[in-house]
């Protein structure tokens, strides 16, 4: 049902857990979604980042709906502009993993040439052969250590690579949501990874709540105000 909407996507920006839905107790019950350390032990702990069910349910329905015009009217610098801003915040963890990839290519061609040193040594009875087995086996086992690492990081730059197409794929397919009227589950687990609600509280007591909305282009956070 439309309560549980929201379930697994919404988070607490300062301590991570989810936000709960409960009904207030007031004249009129509202639907509203808290902090569920918050609920659990208190202000001490974290806030309560309250936010209607209704004020959470119209902002996003109305952030899918301006992304997906904004889709129609010129996709391609939509596209263009998701694809920067993720290259821009991940560029710098790229070329650190590029570096690191390059060191330990560079250690694997090390330990290659090592072991063959080793069967040069035991054949000309520099070592045992039990002191060859026990090199031997520790050399090949940071191989394949390194190896497995490698692999699995020039997997994740091959990928990075396939951004700009998923930023085109993505535009495509909010385009089909211009004129949505109401969500539905479908909906926000095709478009939404996670929504993430901030609090922040004046010395006057005035609460402030921002919600960052992840689309699943990663990482892409809508971000828009909302005074209490």
């Amino acid at each position: 049902n439309e309560i549980s909407l929201f379930a697994g996507l919404i988070k607490c920006g300062e301590c991570g857990k989810s936000l709960t839905i409960r009904c207030t107790n007031a004249k009129h019950p509202q639907q509203i979604y808290s902090c569920k350390t918050y609920n659990a032990f208190g202000k001490n702990h974290c806030t309560q980042h309250r936010i209607d069910y209704d004020t959470l349910y119209s902002h996003v329905l109305r952030k899918i709906r301006e992304c997906a015009r904004a889709a129609l009217m010129d996709g391609e610098a939509v596209a263009d502009r998701l694809t920067n801003t993720c290259e821009a915040e991940q560029r710098e963890q790229r070329e650190a993993m590029e570096r690191s990839l390059t060191r330990d290519e560079e250690r694997i061609e090390v330990l290659d040439k090592m072991v063959m040193r080793l069967y040069e040594d035991m054949i000309a009875g520099r070592i045992s052969e039990q002191n060859f087995n026990t090199m031997l086996e520790k050399t090949q086992t940071e191989q394949t250590e390194l190896k497995t690492k490698v692999s699995e990081g020039r997997k994740r730059l091959s990928d990075e690579v396939q951004l700009a197409n998923d930023a085109k794929q993505w535009v495509e397919a909010i385009q089909e949501y211009a004129n949505i009227t109401e969500l539905d589950a479908a909906t926000l687990n095709r478009l939404i990874k996670e929504i993430v609600v901030h609090e922040r509280i004046d010395e006057d007591k005035t609460r402030h709540i921002s919600i960052e909305i992840h689309f699943n282009l990663k990482p892409i956070p809508e971000v828009e105000q909302v005074t209490a």
